[in-house]
């Protein structure tokens, strides 16, 4: 139940002050690389450590059934930048550019007058330039390293044991995944992820006289889980409960997990939460910078990660896979006076949901051909006219497709294309595969019944089939004759240029 003050904001909607005032609301869109959902104190996680990203859900509107629409970074952070689907943005792969004729968030804010800026981490794949995909300051992640590698540091304690240099799929996993929750070789002071924070508040300072879009990127808790030397002893390995492997679960665990003992799989754990620690206390220090400068009242905030990320869950500790812990992330918006405060939405809602959402609360001319709806009622404490069935998530590098409901979760992979991200199975090429799982009797996703469930295969696949058809760009060329498995097919294969 609304207070009564808090009941005369929802009525009166967010638009209606923008009428009224000098200027926009600014906005702050601050992300983070690899954030569970489950991973975070406000979804009831009692051994997260996440006391800033809490009271901002406290304070705002928190999504606690948000999934995005690619478990890899680079397609997600490009699809929800675009307001696209990942096979509509041309970014379905890791290492793809976005296409700098694309319409962007960003360019829309800066059209609509914004002073905007980018700090961090964004996988555009192309170096940090003025202008951008419409960033005015862009600092991406190599601006980031090369500002972080000139600033001086204090030297650490000697004969601290610190991490090697990270090294995926050279060394061991439990090497580049940090079993052994070793810091890294700096103090707080000297971290990039400080540094981040630190220049986003620099830009609050410079900018607070004139309506900004800023986005702040972290890479925590992305592997190997990052965080300084004086955090090294918080968290006991041994605290945290390895999940439980599934029956079904031998074939599809990645070659490179299955080494891993408990002791280990417990260390990587600890680590990946020490990490999110010092990801929320970063974050704490950009929104205390926000509130010094005053500028919180009129601020729009959004908090969201680009992914989830499977600790153990089947036996995988990374995303890559269709999973809810891997498609589950944290979404929370707030705007004091005008979203409403402490709600919890357990409707179900994508990432493509949150470029109108933003175009929407700003007054933006909306992005061509977006592919979400406006979350907009939520946040004004109402139930939308249309409440999300199903969500849908793409993997193509691996020529996957998800899709959810509230009771069901369907798989479907090709099969035909072998790996190239490191996460080779027993099997690179399987040939064509579909598993679902019953969500009402089987939250973790074990037990495949597609066999003894022919008719709600049939019916996932034509949603599947449904949303690529109403948003891939070569929808046209799907073959007349092709069966539904033959459709996906085709619609599953990479076609980045």
């Amino acid at each position: 139940m609304l207070n009564p003050s808090r009941r005369a904001v929802v009525a009166g909607g967010l638009a209606a002050p923008l009428r009224g005032q000098s200027r926009r609301p600014n906005f702050l869109f601050i992300l983070a690389d690899d954030h569970a959902g489950y991973v975070l104190g406000a979804a009831g996680n009692r051994q997260a450590e996440t006391p800033n990203l809490d009271r901002l859900a406290s304070e705002g509107t928190h999504f606690r059934r948000h999934f995005c629409n690619s478990p890899v970074c680079t397609p997600s952070r490009q699809s929800f930048f675009t307001g696209l689907m990942p096979s509509a943005a041309g970014v379905t792969v890791l290492k793809t550019p976005l296409n700098e004729q694309r319409a962007t968030l960003a360019k829309q804010c800066k059209a609509a007058g914004y002073a905007t800026g980018v700090i961090g981490k964004m996988h555009f794949n192309t170096p940090s330039r003025p202008g951008l995909h419409g960033f005015d300051h862009a600092w991406c992640e190599d601006a980031v390293q090369r500002e972080w590698t000139k600033r001086p540091h204090r030297d650490i304690p000697a004969g601290l044991s610190v991490k090697p240099r990270w090294q995926p799929f050279r060394d061991p996993a439990n090497i580049w995944l940090n079993a052994d929750k070793l810091p890294f070789g700096r103090d707080d002071a000297g971290m990039k992820g400080t540094l981040v924070s630190q220049l986003a508040g620099e830009f609050l300072e410079q900018h607070k006289e004139h309506p900004f879009a800023l986005w702040v990127s972290f890479q925590e808790p992305h592997s190997p889980f990052d965080f300084p030397v004086e955090d090294r002893d918080h968290f006991r390995p041994g605290s945290f409960a390895v999940p439980k492997v599934g029956p079904e679960d031998a074939a599809q665990i990645p070659l490179i997990f299955r080494g891993l003992s408990p002791e280990q799989k417990q260390g990587i754990i600890a680590a990946y939460y020490t990490s999110a620690r010092f990801l929320d206390r970063n974050i704490g220090r950009v929104l205390a910078k926000l509130k010094e400068l005053r500028l919180d009242e009129n601020t729009v905030v959004v908090y969201m990660a680009d992914h989830g990320y499977s600790l153990g869950q089947h036996g995988r500790f990374e995303k890559h896979c269709g999973y809810d812990p891997a498609l589950h992330v944290p979404l929370i918006v707030r705007w004091p006076g005008k979203v409403r405060a402490g709600h919890r939405v357990k409707e179900m809602t994508e990432h493509i949901d949150v470029t109108p959402t933003i175009c929407d609360v700003l007054g933006l001319n909306p992005l061509p051909g977006m592919h979400g709806e406006s979350l907009r009622p939520y946040l004004e404490g109402r139930r939308p006219a249309r409440v999300r069935d199903h969500i849908v998530s793409q993997y193509l590098e691996n020529e996957e497709a998800f899709v959810r409901t509230a009771d069901w979760k369907y798989v479907y992979c090709t099969g035909r294309r072998e790996r190239t991200d490191g996460y080779k199975t027993v099997t690179p090429t399987p040939g064509r595969c579909k598993r679902l799982y019953d969500l009402r009797r089987d939250a973790g996703e074990f037990t495949d019944v597609a066999k003894l469930s022919g008719a709600v295969v049939r019916r996932m696949e034509e949603l599947l089939l449904g949303r690529f058809r109403a948003t891939h760009p070569e929808a046209a060329a799907e073959p007349n004759t092709a069966s539904r498995e033959e459709a996906l097919d085709f619609y599953l294969r990479p076609r980045d240029a």
